[in-house]
């Protein structure tokens, strides 16, 4: 039984499709919702993880999905497949000696997509300490993108934090295929003390891999040069580091439940058949290795005709305003949010500014291109992102899932982005990003 705000009843029937223009059937079917879960967040798939046989399989789980809805390919790419090639990176060797004491190999983070380096007490390779008492997510973006060589050293009180990025940075990078010079390496080591000297030495494998998101299309009627899109990453984290008897990262939050939502919402529109503007029903693969996936698909579509991108993210549990409620990400950029909250009115469901501001969502997530590039592109998201103890885990499993709070996110997003689907609403722009 959903929880809702108010009065349960109302909110249940405006939401479930009670308005005249509302299709007869049901608006989100939990059942279904469940059954995508327990498939993309199994075991056999391996916790989805670029360049596996899981995300393979989990690929075609969700083309076979657009299949069945009779969806059309987007830019007519075989079996949903928008397929690509890219420079894949995967650390080979690393070595570090502090003031001539080697460094344990598990205390050792190198992000680079060169060959190799061998640096010894370089002083074109800075020396960055990341201390006791900092936050340590901000210093370590400031770090990555602080656009020179580096050395961080990062104190011990970190270890627990050091050990989780450091299972999912060590497995591999991707460069586009037409990358060439190479970015600053950046070597992180978990330490008491800033050396006085140091040696630092690694080895790359790199080799060219191919790439999918599984896209598909439900052409406008009236406005199909006119772009909606709905969207999510199907890949995860893969094996990790086991607890007990399981490695498997299933990433059932993260993010089988956005994928779970852009099926249900490709079902209900296919149902409804009445879309004046065309909708993309897109699943980004590689948006934990960099948003991979969202950036080259940005470059296949033309920024000005989307009107509106609307990208969920985790929406298993209850959001920090309580049930019935998402976060959006970049609230304040577009009107997109507002116009949205207009249309669940009366419903009790509720759209609130990311509650989350240091943490720079807005840019994280697969919106992000779009977004720089002016689109009104936002994440719909619940994740209490500072405290769920289950993100990036293998405790990420659909049994720590509320799948009401998914059904009625469905529900919400469906209602709330109907007048831009239907052409009656155009959301405003987001200032391309320089200008």
């Amino acid at each position: 039984m959903f929880r809702w705000l108010g009065s349960g009843v109302l909110a249940l029937c405006l939401l479930m499709g009670c308005a005249s223009r509302q299709s007869p059937q049901r608006l989100v079917d939990a059942d279904e919702v469940r059954r995508v879960l327990h498939t993309l967040a199994a075991d056999d798939m391996q916790g989805r993880a670029v360049f596996t046989p899981g995300v393979e399989r989990a690929a075609d789980f969700i083309a076979s999905e657009f299949t069945k809805i009779g969806l059309e390919p987007y830019a007519g790419e075989p079996g949903f497949r928008q397929t690509w090639e890219v420079v894949q990176i995967r650390p080979a060797t690393w070595e570090v000696t502090f003031d001539g004491e080697e460094i344990p190999e598990d205390r050792i983070i190198v992000s680079s997509n060169r060959p190799g380096v061998n640096w010894n007490t370089d002083p074109d390779v800075a020396l960055i300490q990341i201390k006791a008492g900092d936050d340590f997510a901000q210093r370590f973006r400031e770090v990555a993108t602080s656009g020179g060589d580096a050395v961080v050293v990062v104190d011990t009180s970190f270890a627990n934090l050091f050990g989780r990025y450091r299972s999912f940075l060590m497995r591999e990078r991707v460069n586009p295929e037409h990358s060439g010079a190479p970015t600053p390496s950046v070597v992180y080591v978990l330490a008491g003390s800033v050396p006085t000297s140091f040696r630092v030495a690694f080895t790359n494998v790199i080799e060219k891999q191919p790439l999918f998101n599984v896209l598909a299309v439900l052409p406008g009627k009236s406005r199909p040069n006119e772009y909606v899109i709905f969207s999510a990453h199907y890949d995860h984290i893969g094996i990790i580091d086991p607890v007990g008897q399981d490695s498997v990262a299933n990433g059932a939050d993260d993010d089988a439940s956005g994928v779970s939502a852009v099926i249900s919402l490709a079902n209900y529109y296919k149902k409804l058949n009445d879309n004046a503007r065309t909708l993309i029903f897109a699943a980004f693969t590689a948006e934990e290795i960099g948003l991979v996936g969202s950036k080259y698909f940005s470059t296949t579509i033309d920024a000005d005709e989307v009107v509106a991108m609307i990208n969920i993210e985790m929406i298993g549990k209850d959001a920090r305003f309580g049930p019935n409620s998402l976060y959006v990400t970049g609230y304040s950029q577009s009107d997109l949010a507002e116009i949205m909250q207009r249309n669940v009115e009366n419903t009790g469901f509720t759209f609130h500014p990311d509650p989350y501001p240091t943490q720079n969502l807005f840019y994280r997530s697969d919106n992000a291109s779009l977004a720089a590039m002016g689109v009104p592109a936002h994440t719909f998201a619940t994740v209490q992102i500072d405290r769920d103890k289950y993100y990036h885990t293998v405790a990420d499993e659909v049994e720590t899932l509320a799948i009401e709070n998914i059904v009625s996110s469905i529900h919400a997003i469906a209602m709330g982005a109907g007048s831009i689907v239907s052409g009656d609403d155009t959301p405003s722009r987001i200032p391309k990003l320089g200008q």
